[in-house]
């Protein structure tokens, strides 16, 4: 069986040591660069299955990588971060990164993440008779949990982040239930003691709104903000298989 890729995107020559030797033990397959020069090769030669991407990088840094990344691919990406404020973490989720961690971390904790993302974006073949696809459909929007994709009653494919995809996916499956913060962050991202000003859930939310919302009749908010709560999935969500 091939080995899981990753890239490692890290001017710091010791955390990037560092970080092949671990992963190395871990049974991954590493490669790196030093800055995001050649990023777009290492894509196409590498095929990654995840990309660790250190925010303050050479040259072109890590939040315009990942916001050329999301225009082109889908690639799970962690963003490192050296700054403990919430400013760096919500504009890294704003752009498309799947998680961050902030420097400096337990190597056992990145791997803890690394192997979060990968777990939420393997192929997830729902119970069922083999070959079936599980859709959820709620207003114009279809859900295929197979496939991983979000398309509108046209068949227009719906541009989803992997934390946005596992966030409507979450909610889809529990409609009209209020999910606390601490919830969705244990079910999407494998976090069960959430830091309390933790705002990760509220920006994928803002984020998968307006990603919806052109998709969506108007005036319709399939998401609402139950106040001291968390949120609740106000539509009714039919299930079928194809």
């Amino acid at each position: 069986m091939d080995k899981t890729r990753l890239l490692i995107v890290e001017d710091d020559n010791d955390i990037r040591a560092l970080l092949v030797e671990f992963l190395t033990a871990e049974d991954y397959a590493v490669s790196t660069l030093a800055s995001g020069r050649n990023i777009d090769d290492a894509l196409r030669t590498e095929a990654p299955d995840l990309v660790i991407l250190d925010i303050m990088l050479p040259g072109e840094d890590g939040f315009s990588i990942c916001r050329r990344l999301r225009t082109k691919s889908d690639v799970p990406v962690l963003m490192l971060t050296a700054k403990r404020d919430d400013v760096d973490r919500i504009v890294g989720l704003e752009i498309g990164a799947d998680d961050y961690l902030v420097k400096p971390f337990n190597p056992r904790e990145l791997l803890a993440r690394i192997r979060a993302i990968l777990r939420r974006t393997a192929d997830h073949v729902p119970d069922g008779a083999p070959g079936e696809r599980h859709i959820l459909s709620f207003s114009n929007i279809l859900i295929d949990l197979d496939a991983r994709s979000v398309r509108d009653a046209d068949g227009m494919q719906i541009e989803l982040t992997t934390a946005e995809f596992d966030l409507l996916a979450c909610f889809a499956e529990r409609p009209r239930r209020v999910l606390s913060r601490d919830q969705l962050l244990d079910w999407t991202r494998g976090r069960t003691h959430a830091d309390p000003f933790d705002r990760t859930i509220d920006v994928t939310v803002s984020r998968l709104r307006a990603r919806l919302a052109p998709y969506l009749p108007e005036g319709l908010e399939p998401i609402t903000t139950v106040r001291n709560a968390g949120y609740l999935f106000a539509l009714d969500v039919r299930k079928s298989t194809a």
